[in-house]
């Protein structure tokens, strides 16, 4: 097993490779503009991690990774449209750089390409991989479709929550493992072991996000503190709050979600005190422990060494040790 940090780097010279010059440019510069932007890679290091863990060599699963990475950001291009989102990572989102029917084409470009990286795998290899993917696909799509509806609806309840951050987000962390996995031909129960490891701890993971999105350190989170607060988003963090509050904070916290105020900062801390004073913030927290002891517990019964899953288990507590 390599380090993090080694997985990341070779992961990105592979991406450099990918992202060449293709024809016609206003199809593939979007393309590969997105893709060069950065971020965590943590979806595709999982890929290649996972391969490793069930000793296969981490450069068969390059293309499995590359895959998972290109859908990803496939996803957050169309996602960005839907959203109007003029940033991305600090820089302009494809729509904004060049305009809506670029986004939405090379979006398209972007989940053929993603498919296509699986036919340089043997038969077996590439049908358990697409069959996956598709899967894994739809159901970002539905998670997706569940957020939107969110929006509109004033009776969105804890499971159906937990439902829509486990496909908006969480499939595709568990596919990702998966894939090395399944690259590595490691056993079905294996598979289905890692995919549950990844998925619980994409769980954990956005619903850490939804925590530090309210009580991150400014300086280290990356986003603005307070921004699904500023957008009345119905996070984990309101539905406890709605749930443990009295009647009066109860209407005053359902008030302040239905106003856009000019200077969010008043709304912003009040909104905050209201998560701590009911208990919410700490319910939260508890949330998160749980789903990061509910992918450790998979680690026991998986086929591998235990060396192999310490280092897991040191990359999830890493993972939810996190301030950014």
């Amino acid at each position: 097993m390599q380090t993090v940090q080694y997985y990341q780097e070779q992961f990105i010279a592979y991406l450099e490779e990918f992202t060449k010059q293709r024809e016609p440019e206003n199809l593939y510069n979007p393309v590969n503009y997105i893709l060069k932007l950065g971020g965590k890679r943590l979806r595709p290091v999982l890929t290649l991690m996972a391969a490793e863990v069930f000793n296969c060599e981490y450069q068969k699963a390059l293309d499995a990774a590359l895959s998972v990475e290109v859908f990803h950001n496939f996803s957050l291009v169309h996602d960005d449209i839907m959203d109007d989102a003029p940033l991305r990572r600090g820089q302009e989102t494809v729509h904004e750089k060049w305009d809506i029917n670029t986004g939405i084409l090379s979006g398209d470009a972007m989940l053929i390409l993603a498919y296509q990286l699986f036919e340089n795998y043997e038969a077996t290899t590439f049908q358990a991989l697409a069959k996956l993917f598709s899967k894994t696909a739809l159901e970002v799509c539905e998670g997706q479709q569940y957020d939107i509806d969110f929006e509109t609806r004033d009776d969105v309840t804890i499971p159906e929550y937990l439902k829509m951050i486990e496909y908006k987000t969480a499939v595709l962390v568990g596919a990702a493992m998966q894939m090395g996995a399944i690259v590595a031909q490691s056993s079905k129960e294996d598979q289905e072991g890692i995919y549950a490891f990844g998925k619980n701890l994409g769980i954990a993971f956005q619903l850490q996000d939804d925590y530090l999105d309210a009580f991150g350190d400014p300086k280290t989170f990356g986003k603005q503190v307070g921004g699904d607060i500023i957008e009345n988003k119905k996070t984990f963090l309101y539905l406890k709050t709605l749930e443990f509050s009295n009647a009066n904070d109860k209407l005053q916290l359902q008030h302040l979600f239905s106003i856009n105020p000019t200077d969010a900062k008043d709304k912003i801390e009040t909104v905050k005190q209201l998560f701590e004073s009911s208990g919410a913030s700490e319910a939260t927290k508890e949330e998160i422990k749980k789903y990061t002891e509910k992918a450790f517990s998979v680690l026991e019964h998986l086929n591998i060494s235990n060396e192999n899953k310490a280092i897991l288990k040191a990359f999830g507590e890493q993972l939810m040790n996190r301030n950014v």
